[in-house]
């Protein structure tokens, strides 16, 4: 039977569920148990595929095609052996839209509906499914204690702890410990505040993770304890540490792992961490720099670039250098000259995925740079088609855009997908304003590379399997003069043979892709496509 552990969080947001969540997760596997993990989010959208980053921060997408809370990109980080899943994020608003669907087609049999049975045992059916086949599952509520909008949700935890007992479900609080510097001493009463609210709706905690500042001194914990009616031993103190990446070695040192499988009555071996250790010892140790120009218009938050950011974190430990990450405007690059001397010190220039115009001539601006003066380019998504409109307009002189920008340009080299072939029987796209065919290519799949091309050596394989995230499509029509131009195709879906890859073969590492690499980089190995592209960069350094 699974094994639940319910996450909560309490006194402020962001002090770090997800990654603490993932951390206990990351150390019961090491234990040799197969761990999954699941994230509710209390707000009325469907899902975050449609926000803002400035909302919302990145838009995690798994293998089947969820657009997910970028939480779930630190379960997949930690988690050798799981793959998160549709089912392993969901929302208040996709919640009330599946229970309402359910009364427009009669399944209540014309009974009143109401937050208690009908929202909570939605809540419940979807955690025990998210759980299924798996020997524990972290379940982590968004939002902390007290919101109303998580009220639902802490009800169904409430209920399902009762059904479950004790020795398949308990739940782990993070709460925030804080410092004051005036009177030079953390203070406990916030912590305590929070419990008694969790305490107020009938949740109990067994486990606290303190966090804070500073280190907690002994008679603080044994202070925690006492008034939370928590075990001392199961108040957990977590400060903050040098990298995220330390937090399961903090925890196990704390013998979390062995209080959670003493409550489940489970028989394993100890964790074995020495993989963490090293990445950590290898992430902290390292002196050599490179600098990566990002050059986005969400720069102001980092959280709307996560992936990317571990991937290229992941990649310098890889090769063993510290990737620092100068984050450009696109849309001030346009215009802002001095903010070009960014582009001219970096080692490497790397333009994101994203929706829409704004910032696009400031990006091309980049690329073009890169093109011309030999310094490695990665292109994602977004960052690939202005690579290859850049190129159109820079060498072959064409009138180049996106329909996503200009419905009416002379020469489309990006557009929507239509399911129509020109006389050769090539998909191919068009490019006026009623094209409303397209359809969001979403999650995991296959492409076939191009034999001799610098993507098929840098993967090592003539077929890969990345995620997607992206409407518009490049139109296969400006293939031969790109490629008559020294513009390569390097790699096609193998479902739809649309364009995935370009390369430039004579520049030292210029390559674009239309899939999502940052999704799958994994700290312990990181990722072939961004452990070149820092390679490239550390060779080349200024």
């Amino acid at each position: 039977m699974t094994k639940f552990i319910f996450v909560t969080g309490g006194v402020v947001s962001s002090l770090g569920k997800g990654i603490t969540a993932a951390s206990v997760a990351a150390i019961l596997e090491a234990r040799g148990l197969k761990v999954t993990m699941t994230k509710m989010d209390p707000y009325i959208n469907i899902d975050p595929g449609t926000m803002s980053p400035f909302q919302h921060g990145e838009v995690f997408v798994t293998e089947d095609g969820a657009e997910t809370d970028l939480d779930l990109g630190y379960y997949e980080r930690f988690l050798r052996h799981s793959k998160m899943t549709q089912r392993n994020n969901f929302t208040s608003g996709r919640i009330y839209s599946a229970v309402i669907e359910k009364e427009r087609r009669g399944d209540y049999l014309g009974g009143t509906v109401q937050v208690i049975p009908h929202i909570t045992d939605e809540i419940k059916a979807r955690i025990r499914a998210s759980g299924e086949g798996y020997d524990i599952a972290m379940i982590e509520i968004g939002g902390t204690v007290g919101d109303i909008e998580s009220l639902p949700f802490m009800e169904a935890v409430r209920q399902m702890q009762v059904e479950l007992g004790r020795n398949n479900a308990m739940l782990m609080h993070l709460t925030l410990v804080p410092y004051i510097a005036s009177a030079g001493e953390s203070k406990t009463k916030p912590t305590q505040h929070s419990v008694k609210e969790l305490r107020s709706i009938g949740l109990q905690p067994d486990v606290l993770i303190c966090r804070s500042e500073h280190a907690i001194s002994d008679d603080n914990r044994l202070k925690i304890a006492s008034f939370t009616n928590v075990e001392q031993r199961a108040v957990i103190l977590c400060p903050d540490a040098k990298s995220i990446y330390q937090i399961p070695s903090i925890l196990h040192a704390q013998h979390l792992d062995d209080l959670i499988c003493e409550r489940f009555g489970l028989d394993t071996p100890e964790a074995d961490l020495s993989d963490w250790h090293q990445f950590t010892q290898a992430l902290l140790n390292t002196q050599e720099t490179v600098t990566v120009a990002m050059v986005g218009k969400y720069v102001e938050l980092p959280d709307a670039y996560k992936s990317i950011n571990e991937a290229l974190l992941h990649a310098g430990v890889a090769n063993n250098v510290k990737v620092n990450i100068d984050y450009v405007d696109a849309e001030k690059l346009e215009n802002d000259d001095s903010l070009f001397e960014h582009i001219k010190a970096a080692d490497a220039v790397l333009v994101p995925g994203g929706f829409g115009e704004r910032g696009t001539l400031g990006k091309m601006k980049a690329i073009r740079y890169a093109r011309e003066n030999n310094v490695p380019y990665l292109g994602i998504c977004l960052g690939m088609q202005l690579a290859v409109i850049e190129f159109a307009r820079n060498v072959l002189g064409l009138d180049a855009n996106s329909t996503e920008f200009d419905k009416k340009t002379k020469a489309p080299l990006i557009g929507l997908i239509t399911e129509w072939f020109d006389e050769k029987g090539e998909l191919q796209l068009r490019s006026d304003a009623s094209d409303l065919g397209g359809t969001m290519r979403l999650g995991a799949q296959k492409a076939e590379l191009v034999e001799d091309s610098k993507l098929r050596q840098i993967y090592g394989s003539p077929v890969i399997t990345e995620r997607h995230r992206h409407r518009y499509e490049m139109n296969g029509r400006y293939i031969e003069q790109l490629e008559n131009a020294g513009m390569k195709i390097s790699g096609y879906s193998a479902k739809q043979h649309l364009v995935e890859s370009v390369e430039i073969a004579n520049h030292p590492w210029y390559v674009a892709v239309q899939f999502h690499p940052e999704f799958t980089s994994q700290p312990r190995g990181g990722h072939p496509l961004f452990n070149s592209f820092v390679a490239a960069a550390k060779q080349t350094k200024k």
